[in-house]
């Protein structure tokens, strides 16, 4: 109830604040101030709504950013605050974007690549053919996604694996259920000790807050995070057998291999971008992705069957997650103009300066299983915090896992809801919360063990 209170206060209360490098209006106690929040509140109510109105996340955020954006410039105008101090606010938001929609587009680029030339249905099918039993399949499914969510994103991990779990767990809906829970978990963890895993992990990154080999120090935290729930849930896994599979394997498209080692070098080139010319990393990225456009010109030269289209990398740009790119833009802009208006710095106060840091880092983690954790993220690089490294490590840590309390907490546990045929349901994750919550409380332990 004390952050409820304070929180109430600082959003009536205006108060001059710097925020992003820029000076905010201060305005959060104006009419047309509250307004602006109220209408990201219902913004994000159709966000978390997704799945039953079906109305993509991005529309509604997208209009709240535009909206709050032309009260912020009344306000700044009312104020009078010069065009240019309002066009450097407003210009930091496009360049934080920016950065990280270059470097997620490559990402993604190279992962519908991947899945064009069969490496992940290859992988699927082999997993399928192997005929493990429940239990073993429930481990090696939780481990493979693990670690494919620190270098792909978590979602894809999600959905990779889930096929796995469906296809082999077709007639035993128990098993899809628990191991769809472990798949949520497993995704989040292991995004959350790369910089690659997940956005806000990449955020953190680009803004400088740790260099890409401190995220490592949260490995065993993050492992952690995982194994202690899936050891609770390896119980009740049936002991049984799967029916036997006659499914053939699948084959790699020509030049699979090669992409695949080409994302590993793309993702070297970012971090060298970053490290060593202490260039933005979304650089390195596109130079990666010029590689993959030149060798795609060559597979399509060389592969390419007469009546077929052959590969094409623009088609590959095309089906990339669009509907995440842009509700990416809504979030930033939406966040950085609330920001502007001051409501960030009071939001700084009431729970980094009421409750202390370490407890405002585990609550962003609790709010990040109710609320997507890019806009929580985002809002906290933008409280221009004063924190150690193992502090911005934490809330990296908290916001990254905190997503697996709830199945609607995270992209994969909203995706597989949607994979499952039902099988795999809000309430049938709610059953395993408390093992999961155990597992958030050990990983921040371990944390503070390992790192403090």
């Amino acid at each position: 109830m004390r952050f409820f209170f304070i929180l109430l206060v600082a959003l009536l209360l205006p108060e001059m604040a710097m925020a992003g490098g820029f000076e905010s209006l201060g305005l959060t106690g104006t009419e047309r101030g509250i307004y602006t929040v109220l209408v990201f509140i219902v913004a994000y109510g159709f966000v978390m709504t997704e799945e039953f109105t079906h109305l993509r996340k991005s529309k509604p955020v997208i209009l709240a950013a535009g909206i709050i954006w032309a009260h912020a410039a009344v306000l700044a105008a009312d104020a009078g605050v010069s065009t240019e101090a309002m066009h450097e606010a407003f210009e930091y938001n496009l360049k934080e974007y920016a950065e990280l929609m270059l470097f997620l587009l490559v990402a993604m680029t190279y992962i519908n690549s991947m899945a064009e030339r069969n490496v992940f249905e290859a992988l699927r099918s082999w997993l399928v053919r192997r005929q493990f039993g429940y239990r073993k399949l429930f481990l090696i499914t939780g481990v493979i996604t693990f670690f494919l969510s620190a270098v792909a994103d978590n979602l894809t991990a999600a959905l990779l694996v889930g096929a796995v779990v469906m296809a082999v767990g077709a007639d035993n809906p128990k098993f899809v259920s628990i191991g769809f829970v472990n798949l949520v978990v497993a995704a989040n963890a292991g995004g959350a000790f790369c910089p690659f895993g997940d956005i806000t992990t990449l955020m953190v990154w680009q803004a400088g807050y740790a260099e890409f080999f401190d995220f490592f120090k949260l490995f065993i935290p993050s492992l952690v995070n995982y194994a202690v729930p899936a050891a609770v849930m390896y119980l009740a896994v049936p002991d049984e057998q799967p029916q036997i599979s006659t499914e053939e394997a699948v084959q790699l498209k020509p030049g699979a291999l090669i992409i695949c080692v080409m994302f590993l070098f793309t993702i070297a080139t970012a971090v060298s971008f970053k490290q060593l010319l202490h260039l933005p990393p979304f650089m390195g990225m596109m130079v990666g992705l010029s590689a993959l456009m030149i060798f795609g010109f060559r597979l399509k030269k060389v592969y390419c069957i007469e009546g077929e289209e052959g590969f094409d990398i623009f088609n590959k740009v095309r089906h990339a997650e669009w509907d995440t790119l842009l509700f990416f833009f809504g979030v930033v802009f939406s966040v950085g103009g609330l920001g502007y208006i001051g409501y960030l710095e009071l939001l700084s106060g009431a729970m980094y300066d009421g409750l202390g840091a370490t407890t405002a880092n585990i609550l962003v983690g609790i709010i990040s299983a109710i609320v997507d954790n890019i806009p929580v993220m985002f809002a906290v690089l933008n409280m221009n915090l004063d924190m150690d490294l193992y502090q911005w490590l934490l809330v990296t840590l908290t916001a990254g896992v905190g997503g697996s309390l709830l199945s609607v907490g995270s992209a994969a546990g909203v995706a597989l809801m949607g994979q499952s045929n039902h099988k795999y349901t809000f309430f049938s994750h709610l059953k395993w919360t408390p093992a999961i919550a155990a597992g958030y409380a050990a990983s921040i332990v371990t944390h503070y063990l390992i790192n403090g």
